[in-house]
């Protein structure tokens, strides 16, 4: 027996609103899911945009291995110091002679001034002593572990610094003030911490490089380093401090001349233009290419209007390069 007509479509009404009530919320569910999908992934977008902007550390080991290397060029050249001896004494004494020349010879003075200022002497041959690879390792290891965004430059510049002051050493061996006659060894007298110029460490030291001064290349560059890294008056106050009481202290304690400190800082300066060179003659390039960029179609634009109104009659060739061509009208 089957069921009356009305039963039966009530039953398929019934059927067909709970079809569609459950695309519905299927598809309000959807909405809703791809909504949430799409609203974390555009929260997550500018982290990770961050995270590839984020520069990365350089590998300890590599810089390890960089610091090694230097380490072995400096002692390949002090290993032939004893062989220069008379060489950068007399070198020493032509680069003092061209000071007096110039009325820019200091040294004698401050020297004789500090060694009669014992306690003085004291704390800035403690201060020529391990200020220079205090403050500077340690400002590297800092620019390593905190702004990898700009060590790799101020690292670049400080090895480059490094090879061309061993570069001189090696062409031309310089005796500091200290070994001439008339000047003291205010480190030495001072018995300073860590002395390298006497004692077991003398000969681990490179009695006759004061030409370049790396002292102040590395005081230079120290006060490069933070004026980069801080924008605080006080740190940059510091920084500019620095390398000027790195040059009172190397040539009060007899270690260097003034023309070594000039030295100093042009292989600095050498070494930030050479390793910025590249950088900016890219950019160069790059603005040269847009000038092209924007002059070229002008230029393609007046050759066609110079080439339309000159253009003449057009000629058909015959069957041989003998005969005369005839006009195409």
């Amino acid at each position: 027996m089957s069921a009356p007509a009305w039963v039966t479509d009530n039953i398929e009404s019934l059927s067909r609103a709970n079809t569609i009530a459950r695309a519905a919320a299927g598809g309000a569910l959807g909405y809703r899911g791809s909504r949430e999908h799409a609203n974390a992934a555009g929260a997550l977008a500018p982290r990770l945009q961050v995270a590839a902007q984020t520069p990365r550390r350089t590998r300890w080991w590599v810089d390890a291995l960089v610091i090694v290397w230097l380490l072995w060029m400096y002692d390949a050249i002090n290993n032939l110091a004893h062989l220069r001896l008379h060489v950068a004494l007399a070198n020493a004494r032509g680069v003092l002679s061209l000071e007096r020349m110039l009325h820019l010879n200091p040294e004698h003075a401050l020297d004789h001034w500090l060694a009669s200022h014992h306690t003085l002497a004291i704390v800035l041959a403690n201060y020529y002593d391990n200020a220079h690879f205090v403050i500077t390792l340690g400002l590297l290891g800092w620019l390593w572990w905190r702004r990898a965004d700009i060590y790799r430059s101020l690292r670049n510049a400080l090895v480059l610094t490094n090879v061309f002051g061993f570069a001189v050493f090696w062409l031309y061996p310089v005796a500091p003030p200290r070994m001439l006659g008339g000047f003291t060894d205010v480190v030495s007298t001072a018995h300073a911490f860590g002395d390298w110029y006497a004692g077991s460490l003398a000969s681990h030291a490179n009695q006759l490089a004061a030409m370049p001064s790396l002292h102040m290349a590395w005081a230079g560059w120290c006060a490069l380093a933070l004026w980069r890294a801080s924008r605080r008056r006080w740190i940059r106050v510091l920084a500019l401090a620095y390398p000027c009481l790195t040059a009172v202290t190397v040539l009060a304690t007899g270690n260097h001349f003034v023309l070594d400190l000039f030295a100093g800082l042009l292989v600095l300066a050498l070494a930030l233009v050479l390793l910025a060179a590249p950088a900016r003659l890219s950019a160069a390039w790059r603005r040269c290419a847009g000038v092209r960029l924007r002059w070229l179609p002008q230029f393609d634009r007046s050759g066609q209007a110079l080439g339309e109104g000159a253009v003449g009659p057009a000629y058909r060739m015959s069957q041989t390069c003998y005969e005369v061509r005839e006009q195409v009208e």
